[in-house]
């Protein structure tokens, strides 16, 4: 009970404040204050008055001292609380919504506090204790059950996140984000297939959100499905297409998958719309490395130096620019101020190349072999991937017997079309500067590592399904190829020009190409085995599950093994058509060693075709570990540097001996 003194000034500043008179009713509250009046009622008028004029610091101190003077008034711990979350001071805000003063708040409006605070301030016991008090209190609160679960996922108690979440959708289904919580929480606890049901369910019934098409995203991403993760990010943007974040992450899956202007547009989208983001500008210097755009680099890093990125983000971009430039020692000092979470991996890997361009041997197999131990920890398991791989190598090897290729049935050789030329080869031998080099004549259209052969090896059902090809059979496989040719060739591929597929570990698929194309023409690039395998184990490959076996050397030299066996029993079993290249007699005299090749392949020769620098400028992103070394010209750096690596290589040299002498090559 207020005693009439107070009632009266109170009663006065509060018409005066309704009138617009602020400095009236302060002064009549403080007056009053001043001459002993109700501490309470006087502090938390003149607390909520400094509130709502914006003096966040004055308002704390009179509802402060308001609810030291009344602790159990629960409207002024309210108020308290309220002002101190605004102010940012929310361990002092928790200190007021304390546990007991919640219990005795028939409201819940103080536990209702205590879990906010608590949660935001990451202490999610008390966030539990406080949210549990109130959906006890009122089981109909599902923002409250939605509190609940989050905070209970945070202390580890995923199966009652899960009960609580289920709770607060049950309560109110038409609420986004409580389903997205759920979907992440049925997810945590192995759910997986009820959690994408549910997003799915969402995207279709809020079609204007796209933060379920992105929690889609992240649960693909996960389980390695990349095909689905993409089609999720990709829908996500259509649907808000001025979101920062989910362009970045658009862009980082183009870049993956080698679409340089889509992830280049992504990443300069982001940056238009905030110029500080720091992955947008990593982003963007990756793709110009790799489209061989290395004058864009000056003009990226000046913008981010004037919109404030840190040194560290801006040592990892000046050190691509150096190294390009050849200023090797400057490009490593520069790698030496880029922060270890920071592209570790990339970071790493260029380390390694800049340590060999200065001859410091030991220390870059130290930093490649770094590389390709944190490479090995991916999620995606791709040392059981490789594993895999060379498995099925070995066990297409057992089938390829005489008795097997002799019970093929008999197959028409009349051709619609040309058959394709194949250009193969183990990784780094080469392939990557034959494709540029005929690329630069008009009259082929080349394929440079597309799936064209690789979905038709599903299609038809492996090697163990080849001798069961009848005629109509290889007819339906051979349109399927060229089907998929259609959707990835640069050009068409016109009457009168000669299709070159290349991709190096074609050496596996000689067997199936010769069923489907037996009048096929094989280029085979040759290189000393062991600089082979060397450049294979310092390339920054993408992790499919042949590049996995680049990640050991030992892995690396058993894969060599088997895919050169496979080639040579295709060769003993059929009568393939190949002409060979030997990469160091290339690099010696470029025009010698093509000469015959265009011989082979029925192709006017062309002086332009070794102006291999222009072709792999014209050609923009070149999608394979030889970007740099192709726009350069001829150097004959690379061959015999496994001399310098030899220690390092010795225990692999046993397995790789009988290529060395089989190749013409020595140890």
């Amino acid at each position: 009970m207020l005693d009439s003194r107070t009632a009266d000034a109170l009663r006065q500043a509060v018409g005066a404040a309704r009138s617009g008179d602020v400095a009236r009713a302060k002064q009549l509250a403080e007056g009053a204050l001043s001459d002993g009046g109700d501490t309470a009622a006087l502090n938390a008028f003149l607390g909520m008055l400094q509130a709502r004029s914006g003096d966040l610091a004055a308002a704390a101190r009179h509802l402060q001292a308001a609810h030291e003077a009344r602790p159990t008034d629960t409207t002024i711990a309210c108020n308290l609380i309220a002002v101190l979350i605004d102010k940012g001071d929310l361990a002092a805000a928790l200190a007021v919504a304390t546990a007991d003063l919640a219990r005795t708040d028939p409201t819940l409006r103080i536990a209702r506090y205590r879990g906010f605070v608590a949660q935001s301030l990451e202490d999610f016991p008390t966030a539990v204790e406080a949210y549990e008090h109130v959906v006890a209190g009122e089981p109909g609160d599902f923002e409250s059950w939605n509190n609940l679960g989050n905070a209970r996922s945070a202390t580890g108690d995923l199966e009652g996140s899960v009960t609580a979440l289920e709770k607060a959708m049950a309560l109110n289904p038409h609420a986004p984000p409580t389903r997205l919580n759920l979907a992440v929480a049925l997810r945590s606890v192995g759910r997986a297939e009820e959690a994408e049901a549910l997003l799915r369910r969402t995207s279709e019934e809020f079609p204007d959100d796209a933060r379920a098409l992105h929690e889609l995203y992240v649960q693909y991403k996960k389980e390695g499905k990349q095909d689905e993760a993409m089609a999720a990010i990709e829908a996500a943007i259509v649907r808000d297409p001025e979101n920062a974040n989910l362009q970045l992450k658009y862009g980082v899956e183009c870049g993956f998958l080698n679409y340089v202007e889509q992830a280049e547009q992504a990443f300069r989208k982001v940056l238009d719309l905030d110029p500080t983001v720091v992955d947008a500008y990593v982003g963007l210097t990756v793709q110009f490395e790799h489209s061989n755009r290395e004058e864009e680099f000056a003009p990226l890093i000046a913008r981010a130096e004037a919109h404030g990125i840190d040194e560290g983000t801006l040592a990892f971009m000046r050190a691509f620019e150096l190294r390009r430039a050849k200023r090797f020692d400057e490009a490593l000092a520069s790698l030496a101020l880029v922060p270890p979470d920071l592209q570790r991996e990339r970071t790493t890997h260029l380390r390694g190349q800049i340590l060999d361009r200065l001859g410091r041997v030991d220390d870059a197999f130290e930093a490649f072999s770094e590389t390709n131990r944190l490479h090995q920890e991916s999620q995606t398991n791709p040392l059981e991937r490789s594993a895999e791989l060379r498995a099925q190598v070995r066990d297409d090897l057992a089938l390829m017997t005489p008795e097997w290729a002799a019970s093929w049935p008999a197959v028409d050789g009349a051709r619609e079309r040309p058959d394709p030329v194949f250009l193969l080869g183990f990784p780094r031998s080469g392939t990557t500067l034959l494709d540029t080099i005929l690329m630069g004549h008009p009259g082929t259209v080349v394929l440079e590592e597309q799936p064209p052969l690789n979905l038709t090896e599903k299609h038809v059902g492996g090697t163990a399904a080849i001798p069961g090809l009848d005629a109509a059979a290889v007819a339906d496989a051979r349109r399927f190829y060229w089907d998929e040719i259609a959707k990835v060739a640069p050009e068409p591929v016109a009457p009168g020009k000669m299709l070159i597929d290349k991709s190096p570990l074609f050496l596996t698929k000689a067997v199936l190409i010769q069923r489907l194309f037996p009048n096929a023409r094989f280029i085979l690039a040759l290189r000393h085995p062991c600089d082979v395998l060397l450049s294979c184990f310092m390339s920054n490959f993408r992790l499919n599950n042949a590049m996995s076996n680049f990640l050991r050397l030992e892995d690396a030299a058993e894969f060599y093994d088997l895919t050169f066996s496979h080639w040579e029993r295709a060769n003993a079993l059929f009568p393939l058509k190949v002409h060979t290249i030997v990469y160091e007699r290339l690099v010696e005299d470029v025009g010698a060693e093509v000469r015959p090749l265009f011989d082979f392949l029925g192709l006017e020769w062309r002086d332009e075709v070794l102006d291999h620098q222009a072709t792999a400028k014209k050609r923009g992103l070149i999608t394979t570990a030889s970007y740099a070394q192709v726009v350069e010209p001829i150097y004959k750096r690379a061959a015999g540097r496994w001399q310098g690596y030899r220690k390092h290589l010795e225990p692999i040299l046993p397995v790789l001996q009988p290529w060395v002498e089989k190749f013409g090559y020595s140890l």
